[in-house]
């Protein structure tokens, strides 16, 4: 089994969302290393289907990308939050629905290559509507589409985040049984 041991570990930039970490680290030959690590709390994200078998999507804005991203509703954790009740506070924020039922769908890890996120996927069926309440600084669209639509977007490319194509494969999966 591969490893690094860390000899040296230095925070250079900390704010609400992460904090990067610059460390140098032995591999298992010896040699010294840099390594900048982005630390997270991690998400909880929701795929959340109505009883006609749409989805609900959430069209915002992502400045890395500079235009607009078609995604599950998802928001950050915060520092020992469960990933559940994180699941069920986005979905009412970001559209405005609560949920009879939540099942686990599993984690993903985004980005293992410079970031310790992990993202928490759930299905949320029973859907029951009521009014969306985003954070102030989050402006977005909720858009309702045919989970079987959703899934061939996934597939063609049109849909690109990835926690959004984890959590409708996931889904398409655990439906399909």
């Amino acid at each position: 089994m591969s490893f690094e041991k860390t000899l040296k570990s230095e925070t250079v930039c900390e704010n609400k969302i992460f904090t990067v970490v610059k460390k140098t680290v032995e591999l298992e030959n010896g040699s010294v290393h840099r390594r900048d690590v982005v630390l997270h709390n991690g998400g909880a994200s929701v795929v959340a289907i109505d009883g006609e078998g749409f989805v609900y999507l959430v069209r915002q804005f992502r400045s890395p990308f500079e235009f607009e991203v078609l995604e599950i509703p998802r928001g950050k954790l915060e520092k020992g939050e469960n990933p559940l009740d994180a699941a069920k506070r986005e979905l009412a924020e970001e559209t405005g629905f609560a949920a009879d039922s939540f099942c686990d769908l599993g984690q993903m890890w985004p980005t293992v290559g410079y970031c310790g996120e992990i993202i928490y996927i759930y299905l949320a069926t029973g859907l029951t509507a009521g009014d969306k309440h985003p954070d102030e600084d989050e402006f977005l669209n909720t858009v309702k589409i045919p989970f079987e639509k959703a899934y061939e977007m996934c597939l063609s490319g049109e849909i690109k985040d990835g926690k959004t194509l984890v959590g409708i494969m996931k889904a398409k999966e655990y439906l399909s049984k």
